[in-house]
Formats: structure tokens, sequence, C-alpha cells
């Protein structure tokens, strides 16, 4: 073989080995230990878990200043308001019993109803399992103040939580994180500790939805119990404890090893409180469980965290070569943003707006237009495992929205809003027209497929496209012309109820013709109805401007450049987040992009729609756009410490990561042979990545 032949092969060989990086095998551990966070920051809470349990913790490494445990697997509901009982309640959600009109209301409440809204909007939410502090062997609280000295770190490598400080002229050091199996491990050395002056306490909360520096009401003491096993002499192991809590529906256990000679004693002074008593250094494992089952093994069969594998694994993108100084923050982010995603939202089932690390305002439910913000990055980031047990909220909710689309007058099956295990969706105006959550089976089902190309992929999802694509084809309604609108609609921007959204004709155009390619896949014939409403839907709403024809929010909002500039900007997403798709015009798309950029509100906006905006400036060939959106000047914009976008908001998070991996690797008719065709291609940009998936 000729030489010169030879080494081009090799040079292939090389470049498909590292996924696309061109520059060498990536060094992981150096690339994710640079954005290590370090801090003095004593009430700053950083999330440490597993993907479905979430330790939040403190300066101290506890949670003496703020700090809940949440699980994707421990729920709790109030009880019913007076003069209702669980026969009054929707098993859907809502009242509504006709089609949705542009007039549709909240829910066609019973007379006298609201205090049962109220009860349907909270419940059931997610719960604080407890809260684990340093008290003084009184029982008094430690202050700020009395603290000094504070260093804190957390190893994004390991997911270990490491704290120094000086309480009372002696050294603390603590260590904290979360095993594989959901245990929480933490270590303390104190002569403090030694000698008893520092004990440490563990109280549980009625899970309302108070809110403070740790979630639930620790002061409401008769509404809930606790009940420490009485210790067993010959009890194997020995030094195990059980606590058992319950609060109206939920129950749970805690177990406590403390290892060796230990105690665990209930507060006489403080209902629900138990504080931990070790002779010598503290070596506590606590472990949480709804289950019921014998658990003593599970607390302490596995002592390593999921990060190290997780680091491993999957893709990586080291922008370290870059001129362009702002690679540094942009690194930090994609880092910090795949730490916390894989502590949230990695579960059991689609985590809140807030993930496992707070109470959010929707109660800590899932929403199921937000599932593609928190779940859809795992595939091109070669993940795709991390999100199988949370999409399957679509068979396990299936039966709930199979009833929502009969109740409503329609067929297939209609999915929902706020949504806690059970499925039912919170009463809300928006929620049986909010339609672009509709179509996002046909997206994961894509994604997977992409992933997994086999017959078990298709026929795993065949069932869910089906009866998703047959609600959206009755939901649409033909006119005389044979046109096919979407009315009424409430578009991504939530700003009202209107017709022939441009974001959701261009989804209704993907979702179907998905379907319909779906069918074919598995050997079946294309639906006819299907492709028809797919060749006659409404044109995407466009208007005439001084910079060209643009999309709009719909026709009736003509004002979206000038009164409606403001929330998630619609028009771009109709060839960003979405490929491109006969009747989405790309040169209207490109003129659209520009436009919404210069004049869009973007301190009004959420944490997602600069990355929707990144998507769509790569996708029409503006990537030095695309890296600004990225990194544009907004509150809503913004990433702490922890890499939290706007300290609370995850699908920030999600959008980020999908589309830097999507800028890196490429899309389906990104211009070929360039190398990250999403970022600049002038040298400012040095993007080494590897392991990567293409988006559609």
């Amino acid at each position: 073989m000729n030489r010169q032949i030879l080494s081009l092969l090799l040079s292939i060989i090389l470049i498909l080995s590292f996924g696309g990086c061109s520059h060498g095998k990536i060094d992981r551990e150096a690339l994710v230990k640079r954005h290590n966070i370090e801090t003095a920051d004593l009430k700053l809470q950083i999330p440490l878990g597993n993907g479905n349990i979430c330790f939040t913790v403190d300066g101290v490494g506890l949670q003496n200043f703020g700090g809940n445990i949440l699980s994707h697997d421990c729920w709790h509901t109030s009880p019913l308001p007076e003069g209702f009982t669980v026969a009054d309640v929707p098993e859907t959600g809502t009242f509504q019993q006709e089609r949705c009109t542009p007039h549709t209301g909240d829910i066609a409440l019973p007379a006298g109803a609201g205090s049962l809204r109220k009860w349907m909007y909270d419940n059931p939410h997610i719960a604080n399992l407890g809260r684990l502090r340093f008290v003084r062997n009184d029982g008094r609280e430690i202050t700020p103040e009395e603290i000094t000295g504070l260093h804190r770190s957390l190893n994004l490598w390991t997911g270990v939580h490491i704290s120094a400080f000086i309480l009372d002229g002696e050294k603390v050091s603590t260590e904290t994180y979360v095993a594989a199996s959901g245990a929480i491990h933490f270590s303390a050395e104190s002569r403090l500790l030694d000698e008893q002056k520092l004990l440490i306490a563990l109280d549980f909360p009625y899970p309302d939805e108070t809110k403070g520096d740790s979630d639930g009401n620790f002061n409401a003491p008769d509404k809930h119990s606790s009940h420490l096993e009485p210790f067993r002499e010959g009890a194997k192991p020995p030094h195990y404890r059980k606590i058992t809590h319950s609060a109206d529906n939920m129950h749970y256990t805690a177990v406590i090893d403390m290892e060796g000679t230990s105690e665990c004693e209930k507060d006489p002074s403080t209902p629900h409180r138990y504080f931990l008593k070790k002779d010598g250094k503290y070596s506590i494992t606590l472990f949480f469980s709804s289950e019921g089952a014998n658990i003593e093994q599970t607390a302490v069969s596995d002592r390593q965290t999921v990060f190290p594998e997780f680091w491993k694994t999957g893709g990586a993108i080291d922008l370290s070569q870059s001129a362009d100084p702002r690679w540094k923050e942009l690194e930090r982010r994609i880092v910090l943003s795949q730490y916390l995603m894989r502590v949230n939202s990695a579960g059991t089932l689609p985590s809140g707006e807030s993930g496992l690390m707070m109470t959010d305002r929707w109660r800590g439910q899932f929403h199921y237009e937000m599932l593609w913000w928190h779940l859809a990055h795992y595939a091109l980031w070669d993940r795709l495992e991390y999100s199988d047990d949370a999409l399957q909220c679509y068979w396990n909710h299936k039966p709930v929205a199979q009833k929502l689309a009969a109740q409503l007058g329609y067929k297939g099956y209609k999915w929902g809003k706020s949504c806690g295990w059970e499925g039912r969706t919170a009463p809300w105006v928006g929620n049986q027209v909010l339609l672009w959550k509709q179509p996002h089976p046909m997206f994961f089902a894509e994604l997977e497929y992409r992933n997994r190309p086999t017959r078990a992929t298709l026929e795993k999802w065949a069932d869910i496209l089906e009866g998703t694509a047959e609600n959206m084809a009755d939901y649409v309604a033909k006119d005389g012309q044979g046109v096919y609108h979407l009315n009424p609609v409430m578009p991504p921007s939530e700003q009202g109820i209107t017709a022939d959204a441009v974001f959701d004709l261009a989804y209704w155009r993907f979702g179907l013709d998905r379907a319909n390619l779906w069918r074919e896949r598995l050997g079946n014939r294309r639906n006819p109805l299907w492709d028809e409403i797919v060749r006659n839907l409404a044109p995407l709403p466009a208007i005439d401007t001084e910079d060209g024809r643009v999309f709009v929010h719909s026709a009736e909002w003509a004002d979206t450049y000038t009164v409606r500039n403001w929330e998630h900007p619609d028009p771009v997403g109709v060839l960003g987040m979405l490929p491109a798709l006969d009747g989405v015009d790309s040169a209207t798309a490109a003129r659209t992009v520009v436009k919404i950029a210069r004049e869009w509100n973007w301190n009004r906006c959420w944490g997602w729609d600069f990355p929707w905006m990144a998507m769509a400036s790569a996708r029409t060939d503006n990537p030095h756009l695309a890296v600004d959106m990225l990194l544009h000047d907004s509150g809503r914009n913004s990433y702490d410490e922890r890499g939290l976008n706007g300290g609370w908001y995850l699908p920030g998070n999600g959008g980020l990561l999908y589309a830097v991996a999507m800028m890196a690797a490429g899309w389906d008719g990104a211009p070929a042979g360039v190398h990250a065709p999403g970022f600049p291609q002038d040298g400012s940009w040095t993007v080494r990545f590897e392991g990567l998936k293409k988006a559609p």
C-alpha cells in the first residue's frame, strides 16, 4: 500500500476513534478538575447526588445554614380540604369536558371549589426528607458569625465535598458525598466532636409548602410522626439505627450507620430531632427508603460516587486552546452543567425546574413541555441511558393521557403539564392549549433511534407515537379552503391564546412526519391523513419589515418585535431546535434570528432562550452570534458558582448542553467537512471534542 494512502487512513482512524477530536485525546480529568468549585461562601448550597436523590450542603458540609434532601421517589400529598373527598378530584386534573376553544377557561370548577383547585395545584409535591446539622451539646444552633477561616471545595471528578473551618478556636474538617446507591456519606474530625461539645442532629419536617433555608415545616410537630426503633442486642450489623417517619400518605425509613461505638438519641425537647453521637472520628452513612424493603445492605453496599465513571464515558468538549478569552467561562458552564444534570436529571422521574436542589414554584412537579430541556442533551452526549428511566413517564402516564384526551373529546394521548409521580396535570389556563409538549415523543424517539437503530427501539416507541400523532391529527381543524389550523394554541412564549403559532406549526409538521416515518420503519403504510395535514397546514406566520420577511409569533400578533418582544422567542425554534423542514424558509429563518438578536428584550426571557438562539444561529450560518448568545450578558443567562443557570433554573443548563454539542459535532445538513461548524471558523475558537453525536 502506498505510504501516503496508509498515512491518510491512519489519520482518519484516529479522528474517528476520538469522535471528532482533531488535536489528540482529551485529558478528561484535567478538563473537569480545572472547574472544581472553590469557595468561602458559607451559605452556598452545593448539590451532591446520584440522579435520584440530592443532598445539598452548605459551607460546613452539612445543612446548618440551608439545604434539603430531595428524591424523585418521595412525594407528599396533603389532606384534602374540608368538604371534599378523593372522588371529587378528577384523575386528569381538569373538570373541562369539551374540546378546546379560544375561550377555554382555567378549569370548570364546581361551585365553591376554590380550595380544591389550590389543593390540586399543590399536590402531590416533592418532600424534603430531613435536615442534617451540627448543634452544640445543649441543642443550641451555630450562628454564621461563629465560623471563621472557611474553605470548601467540590471535587467534580469524584463528587466529594470537602470543608474546613474554625469554630470556638478549634478546627473542624468534613467530607461529604452521595454514593451511587443513594447513601449519604459524611465524615468529620474535630476536638469539639471528640469531647461531645458538638453533636450532629437529624431533623424531620412536616413536608408542606413552607419555604425557608430548608424546605418543609420544622414547627408543626403534631402533623407528623417519627419513631426510633429500639436498639436490638445482637443486631447485624450492630451499629445500624432506623428512624421511621410518616406524614399523611408518606412513609419512609432513615437508616443510620455510624460504625463502631455510637448512639442515636431522640431530643427530649424537640420533637422529630435525633442526636447522633460517636466516640472518635465521625463516619456516618445515611440512607432513605420508602420501599420498606431490606435496606441495611443497600445503605453501605456502595462507597463510590457516580462521577468518575460518568466523566470517563460519553462526550467531552475542551476549549482551552481557544484564543477567545471567553473560552474558560463557556467551558466552566459546560462542565458544571453536566455535573448538575447528572445530580438532578438522571433519575426515575423527569425533574422539576430546580431539580432536586429545592422546591420550585411548581412544587417540584415536572412539565411535559420541559422534558426536552432536561433530557434531550443526553442523546447528543452519548449518555442516552441517563434519560431512559425518566422518559418512562410516557408509558407510566399513558392511561392518564388517554383519559385526558377522551374527556376533552379527542382521540389518542394528550400529555399534561405540571405533573407529579401519578401524572395528573395541575390546573392552569394553559394546560390544554399549550401544545408544544405534544410532539416531544417524536423527537425523543428519533434521538433514541439514532443512538439505538434497532427493531426493539421501533417497537418500544410505536404505540406512544401512534397515540400522540392521532391526538395531534384530531386537534387541528380544516377550513373551507382545505387548510388545517392549530386553534386555539398557547405558544411557548405563553403570552396568551392565539391561532397558528409559528413554532407549533413547525413542530406539528415535524411530529406528524416523524410518526409516519416510524410507521414506514416498522413496515407499515403511512397514515394518509397525517400526510394530508402536513401538506396543508397553515403557513408559518411572517411579516415584511425593513429587514426583509421574518417570522412572527402568530398572524394575530404582528407586534412580535415591538410589543411582544419578550419571553421565549418562538420564531427562532423553527430552524434551530428543529431541523430543516418543508414549509420553513431558511432565508426567512436567518433574517428572523438576526432581528430577534437585535430587538428582543433579553432581560425578560428564560435561561433556555439563549441556547435556543444559539442553535438557530448555528443552523443559519451565524456562528459568532451562536457563541455570543450562549454568553449573553443577562441576569437570566447568568451561571452562579455552582454553574446553575439563574441560580435555580436547570432547563437553561440542559439547553446549553444540547446547543454546544450540536455546535461542535454538527447537525443533519451542516456544512460538510467543517470541524465544529457551530463555532466561528476564524481561529478564535479551538474546539476539541470526543464522543459527541450529531443533532437531527
